[in-house]
């Protein structure tokens, strides 16, 4: 383990080098994501890069990056790594990340917070459904069964409407059943 400091450095987007066998995909839907996470955050999580700019972590910020039209981003460059260190580091970075979990209750606090002042909680990376999960504290595993025994279910697309009170959300519930669309609150 080194004990050199980290330091964040600017790398031309166009001189960053995507690793070809990075295992970690990234979807069309989750880099548009990312671009909008960046967007409205900044780029606030440096890339990991080696001596030669080829990606160690953030294959889907930089994607998100190009898309945006940025020139430059903030990268660290982990000189000195062999090539086993950064093999397992490219999927380590993502794998450990996938094992941590939520205090659901204390998250769903925080979206209802923020969805009461307005902000947009499609940022946060939730989708509709498991933020509407989440605030209304619908269970997992019984979303998965209904998952499981309607599939064409998974078909429907939906349309999720910021409302300014509870009276308003309430007022647009009743126009939009009123119309016959089938709504969830």
């Amino acid at each position: 383990m080194s004990n050199k400091k980290l330091q964040v450095e600017y790398v031309l987007v166009d001189d960053l080098k995507f690793y070809t066998r990075n295992t970690r995909t990234h979807s069309e839907d989750q880099v548009a994501q990312l671009s909008e996470s960046i967007k409205e955050f900044g780029f606030t999580n440096p890339v990991l890069i080696d001596e030669d700019n080829v990606l160690i972590a953030g294959h889907g910020r930089t994607a998100a990056a190009k898309l945006l039209g940025l020139k430059e981003i903030p990268s660290i460059r982990l000189a000195g790594l062999s090539e086993a260190q950064r093999k397992a580091l490219r999927i380590a970075d993502n794998k450990l990340a996938l094992d941590a979990g939520w205090d659901e209750e204390l998250l769903a606090i925080e979206l209802q917070e923020l969805e009461d002042i307005g902000f947009d909680v499609s940022l946060t990376g939730f989708d509709f459904e498991e933020l509407e999960a989440l605030i209304s504290g619908e269970d997992d595993q019984n979303s998965q069964t209904v998952e499981d025994e309607e599939p064409e279910k998974q078909k429907e697309f939906s349309v999720r409407v910021v409302c300014k009170s509870k009276s308003h959300q309430q007022k647009v519930y009743d126009e939009l059943q009123g119309l016959g669309f089938e709504c969830k609150v």
